[in-house]
């Protein structure tokens, strides 16, 4: 993943460890509260503890195993990393897209995966160069317009 991506998750997490002292102090007055077994806003706050704390233990999984890419910047091809700006050659629209690593992704930000139909058709190319991406609707084809590294 790019160390972008790496500083994102980071956040994250952190955020997430900000709720726990909130849902710790709700399951202790609603413990207050007397019986356990029918009080429902304790069973609740634990509830949420745990979903919180195993979305945080999968961050942090992620974060252990992820290895921060070095983008590079000397090339002409698109390569992980890659503000690519194509245009569909169907629509006859120009749209732009950043390749990322996994937990990357973002769609409504054109923030695809290089392992994606679109990153893997698009890995390789040059300015000029033409591909096609096989989609759900069909065959789609683009030219790549510029290629960015950094931004």
């Amino acid at each position: 993943m790019t160390k972008a991506g790496f500083e994102n998750l980071q956040n994250q997490v952190d955020e997430l460890r900000e709720q726990i002292p909130g849902l710790q102090k709700a399951i202790s007055e609603a413990r207050e509260k007397g019986d356990l077994k029918e009080n429902a806003e304790y069973h609740a706050a634990r509830e949420s503890l745990g979903l919180l704390e195993a979305k945080i233990a999968d961050l942090e999984s992620r974060l252990g195993q992820a290895t921060i890419m070095n983008v590079k910047m000397d090339t002409d091809e698109i390569l992980f990393g890659a503000t690519v700006k194509v245009l569909d050659l169907g629509y006859d629209d120009e749209e732009e897209y950043v390749l990322v690593g996994e937990g990357e992704a973002d769609p409504m930000k054109n923030r695809i995966l290089t392992t994606s139909p679109m990153g893997q058709a698009m890995l390789n190319k040059k300015v000029g160069d033409s591909f096609v991406v096989d989609a759900p609707g069909g065959k789609m084809e683009y030219r790549v317009l510029d290629i960015s590294y950094g931004g």
